[in-house]
């Protein structure tokens, strides 16, 4: 089986349509999931979630899915310094303002978890698990550098054996590690990446009987200056479309 996996589309727009249309000249790709993150930041929340809907794409609910549906104080964040912090709550405030009560009742019925068994539920084969952030909470953030010894009870927590894959998002960069024989999978972002490149993200992973699993990162090119101009035409802060512009929050010189 060949999934597509995208997450933390941040209700942006432009770069979604052009994950999605990779996505569907890409050839053999049997499914594609969401991990969540479908709202916030940018100005297409309620259209963000119909075009999902409308391709059918299932996924899990991320932080900003669950608050937003359930009118939290918060959005579960975490961030770099006070004025990312302050930007955060503007965000969070502006959406739940913005996003129509039928999207907010679709991303209520968003699960937690979801397990797929690529090779088939009558077979003892591997497990893809798919969360936002961690077995427990979808406000838990697993960066790159967490310890083995973390990842081990992140898997030991969801049930997973060797040769399983768990897949995740919320960090917003991708990444892929093997520990104890257990496939961690950072699905990165397609809508407000913060690894420095400003380009989409998303992952292609294959399972198979015969190869086992295979993980590639995949970038595509948007455009984000019509995203840049969406945020600056609407009341969110501006700053949003900078962060667009760089992929992810500036340095301190900047």
């Amino acid at each position: 089986m060949r999934y597509a996996l995208i997450s933390d589309i941040h209700a942006n727009l432009p770069a979604l349509d052009a994950v999605l249309a990779d996505i569907a000249a890409r050839p053999g790709i049997d499914a594609a999931y969401h991990l969540g993150d479908l709202v916030g930041y940018a100005p297409w929340p309620d259209q963000t979630v119909a075009r999902l809907r409308a391709a059918g794409m299932p996924g899990v609910a991320g932080n900003y899915d669950s608050t937003v549906a359930t009118h939290a104080s918060h959005c579960g964040c975490r961030y770099e310094d006070p004025r990312q912090e302050e930007l955060s709550h503007l965000s969070f405030a502006w959406t739940l303002e913005h996003t129509s009560a039928a999207t907010k009742a679709f991303l209520a019925t968003l699960p937690f978890r979801v397990d797929l068994r690529p090779l088939g539920g009558h077979a003892a084969g591997p497990t893809v698990t798919l969360i936002h952030g961690n077995q427990v909470l979808n406000t838990v953030y697993v960066h790159e550098d967490r310890t083995d010894d973390f990842l081990a009870k992140m898997g030991g927590g969801i049930g997973a054996r060797a040769g399983d894959v768990v897949c995740f998002g919320h960090t917003h960069k991708p990444w892929h590690r093997v520990v104890a024989g257990i496939h961690y999978v950072n699905t990165g972002s397609v809508g407000r990446p913060k690894d420095g490149d400003s380009r989409a993200g998303y992952v292609l992973l294959d399972v198979t009987a015969d190869t086992g699993v295979r993980v590639d990162i995949v970038r595509v090119a948007y455009d984000v200056e019509a995203a840049a101009r969406g945020i600056m035409a609407s009341t969110l802060p501006d700053a949003f479309a900078e962060y667009l512009r760089g992929g992810g929050p500036p340095t301190p010189d900047a």
